[in-house]
C-alpha cells in the first residue's frame, strides 16, 4: 500500500539534508520510513562522500551502505554532529514519542550523543499531548514480561505485546521485546511518565523522548516545509 504522505516525508528529508548537513559531519541516523528517506536524500546530495556514519538499527546501516555511505560499529568517545531521524508523535513542546520501527533504545542513546537531533515528519504526526494517537513502546528484558505486564496494567495502561508477521514476540536489534502502552489519556508530563516507567525493573528504555529534539521539519506532500524550535529556544 502506497505511503499516502511520502511526498511530505520526502520534502523533509531533502530540506533537512540541504539546510543542516555538510560535509565532514559526524552523522548518526535514525530508523523508519521518514528516516530511509533522510538517508537517501544524504546520499544523493553528497554522492560518495566518506561521512563518519553510526546506524540506529541493522536495516538502516544495510539500506546506508546500500546507497554507498558509510557505516561503523560506535566507539567509547563517540559524539554525533548531527542525527536525523522520524517520530511518531511530536508535541507543542516538540517532545516525541518513537518507536515505532523498534530501534527506540539506540535511537535514544545516539540522540544524546549528538549535538543536535534534528526530527523529520509530516503533518499527521503533530498531536496536542503525546499518547493522543499512537502508543508508548517500552523495550523490556523478556524475562521481565509477566511481570510487567501486570504492573503496567495496574497503573491504568493497556497492554500490548508488540508481534512480527509470523505471529511471534517482536524482537529488537538489541535481543528484547517491546510492549505498546495506551494510556487512559495523552500525557500530562512526558518526562515525569518516562522517568517512572524506566524505574520499572525489566525495562531497558521507553519510547517517549522528552526534550531531545534541538529542532522539528514538517514536510507537506506539495513539498513546502516548516521548522519549528523548541519553546525555549524560540525565544531567544
Amino acid at each position: 500500500m502506497a505511503d499516502p504522505w511520502a511526498g511530505a516525508k520526502a520534502a523533509a528529508a531533502r530540506h533537512a539534508v540541504a539546510t543542516r548537513v555538510r560535509k565532514g559531519l559526524r552523522l548518526a541516523l535514525g530508523t523508519g520510513s521518514t528516516a530511509a528517506f533522510a538517508v537517501r536524500a544524504i546520499a544523493e546530495a553528497f554522492p560518495g562522500e566518506p561521512f563518519d556514519c553510526v546506524s540506529s538499527s541493522f536495516a538502516t546501516e544495510e539500506l546506508a551502505r546500500s546507497l554507498g555511505l558509510p557505516v561503523r560499529d560506535l566507539r567509547a568517545d563517540d559524539r554525533f554532529d548531527l542525527m536525523l531521524d522520524g517520530a511518531d508523535e511530536v508535541s507543542p513542546a516538540l517532545d516525541l514519542t518513537k518507536g515505532g520501527g523498534g530501534a527506540l533504545f539506540r535511537e535514544k542513546f545516539l540522540a544524546r550523543l549528538s549535538r543536535e537531533t534534528v526530527i523529520l515528519v509530516d503533518p499527521s504526526k503533530l498531536v496536542r499531548a503525546l499518547g493522543e494517537r499512537s502508543p508508548i513502546p517500552v523495550e523490556l528484558v523478556p524475562f521481565a514480561r509477566p511481570v510487567l505486564v501486570q504492573e503496567l496494567r495496574g497503573l491504568g495502561y493497556e497492554v500490548r505485546l508488540r508481534l512480527n508477521p509470523g505471529g511471534q514476540p517482536f524482537r529488537t536489534d538489541n535481543g528484547n521485546e517491546l510492549l505498546d502502552l495506551v494510556p487512559a489519556r495523552p500525557l500530562a508530563d512526558p518526562k515525569a511518565t518516562d522517568l517512572a516507567l524506566r524505574a520499572l525493573p525489566g525495562v531497558v528504555e521507553t519510547g517517549l523522548f522528552p526534550g531531545l529534539a534541538s529542532r522539528v521539519v514538517i514536510g507537506q506532500n506539495d513539498g513546502r516545509v516548516e521548522e519549528r524550535l523548541p519553546p525555549s529556544k524560540a525565544r531567544t
